[in-house]
C-alpha cells in the first residue's frame, strides 16, 4: 500500500493506493500550526488513510509527502513552510521512524503535477500551473518530475511581465503572480468576502467595472502562463489547477479565448495551438496527495528515500 499526504496550510489530505494506483481511501485532518503539531497529525492522518483502506501501519510500502516551503527532496528536509510554522524540519526522517515506512518529502507543487499527470492519463510532457495564493508551475516528462538543476524549475510567478506593474513581494516589479496570483487579486479587491476571486468573477458578471477589469488581468496574466510555459518547454499540455482553477470552465474558457486572440495576431504563436493543449485539473480530486503518493520511494528507486 502507498500512502500520500499533502500537507497544506488547514488540512492534510492523506490517500491510500493500491497497486494499480487507484485510490482506497481519503482522510482528512487538520494541520495544526508548528513542528510538534504538524508531525502528530501527519502521522495520524496516514495511519487513518492506511486503516480506512483495510490495512495497518505494517502493510505501508512508502509514504509520499507533499507540502509547501522550500523542499530538499534528497534530505527530506522542509524549510520555511512559514504557513505552517517551520522553519527547518526533517520531515522525512522523523516520520519515517514513527510509521516504520520508507517517507519521501516532494514540493507540494511538484507533487500535484504528478498526481494531474496521472489523474488525466496524460502521456509525454506536462506543465502544471498552479494559481493559487501565488503562481507556480511544476514538470513532469514521460511520467517523472523534473526539478531543474538547483531544485527551482517553475517558479514563474516571479517572471516580470509588466514593467509599469506593481512591486511583487520578492522585490521585482509587475511579475506575473501580481497580476495572475489569488493572493494579489485579493489585495486589489479588498473587503472581506472568504473566496475574493469568487467574488470578482460574480461582480464582474453583474457588470461591475473594477471587478471586470481585475477579471481581465487575472486572466491575461493566466494565458500569459501558459504561453511561457509552452514557449520555454514546448511542453505538450497546460494544466491548470491550484484553488483558482476551482473555477472551472468560467476560468478555462476566457484563458483559451485570450490565447485564441494572440494567435490571431501572431503566425508563429497560431502555430503552437496554445489554447487546444490546455486542460483543467480534474474536479473534486485529491491530485497532490496522489502526486505524493506516486512519488513515494517505490516510485523513485534511483533516489534517495528516507527509512526508518
Amino acid at each position: 500500500m502507498r500512502l500520500g499526504l499533502d500537507i497544506g496550510g488547514t488540512k492534510i489530505d492523506a490517500v491510500a493506493l493500491d497497486d494499480d494506483s487507484a485510490v482506497l481511501a481519503r482522510v482528512r485532518v487538520a494541520t495544526g500550526f508548528g513542528p510538534d503539531a504538524v508531525l502528530r497529525n501527519a502521522q495520524s492522518a496516514a495511519l487513518q488513510a492506511a486503516e480506512a483502506a483495510g490495512g495497518s501501519a505494517s502493510s505501508l510500502g512508502s509514504v509520499g509527502i507533499g507540502i509547501p516551503g522550500v523542499v530538499d527532496a534528497e534530505a527530506g528536509v522542509v524549510r520555511h513552510a512559514v504557513n505552517l510554522g517551520l522553519e527547518e524540519l526533517a520531515l522525512g526522517g522523523i516520520l519515517a521512524e514513527r510509521l516504520g515506512a520508507p517517507v519521501r518529502v516532494e514540493n507540494d507543487v511538484n507533487a500535484a503535477s504528478l498526481g494531474a499527470y496521472h489523474l488525466l492519463g496524460l502521456a509525454g510532457s506536462m506543465a502544471y500551473l498552479n494559481l493559487g495564493t501565488g503562481v507556480a508551475a511544476g514538470f513532469v516528462n514521460d511520467g517523472a518530475v523534473w526539478r531543474g538543476a538547483r531544485g527551482t524549475a517553475g517558479e514563474i510567478g516571479h517572471i516580470p511581465i509588466d514593467p509599469a506593474g506593481i512591486r511583487c513581494a520578492c522585490g521585482q516589479v509587475g511579475c506575473l503572480e501580481t497580476v495572475a496570483g489569488g493572493g494579489w487579486v485579493a489585495h486589489k479587491w479588498g473587503g472581506d468576502a472568504p473566496l475574493p476571486v469568487l467574488e470578482v468573477f460574480d461582480r464582474a458578471d453583474a457588470g461591475d467595472e473594477r471587478a471586470v477589469a481585475l477579471r481581465a488581468e487575472l486572466i491575461g496574466g493566466a494565458a500569459a502562463g501558459v504561453r511561457i510555459l509552452i514557449l520555454t518547454g514546448d511542453v505538450e499540455t497546460v494544466v491548470i489547477g491550484g484553488g483558482i482553477s476551482n473555477l472551472g470552465d468560467r476560468l478555462a474558457e476566457p484563458v483559451r479565448a485570450s490565447l485564441d486572440e494572440l494567435a490571431r495576431g501572431s503566425q508563429f504563436l497560431g502555430s503552437l495551438e496554445l489554447s487546444s493543449r490546455v486542460r483543467l485539473v480534474p474536479a473534486g480530486e485529491p491530485v497532490a496527495a496522489v502526486g505524493a503518493a506516486l512519488s513515494g520511494p517505490r516510485q523513485n528507486t534511483k533516489e534517495p528515500s528516507w527509512r526508518s
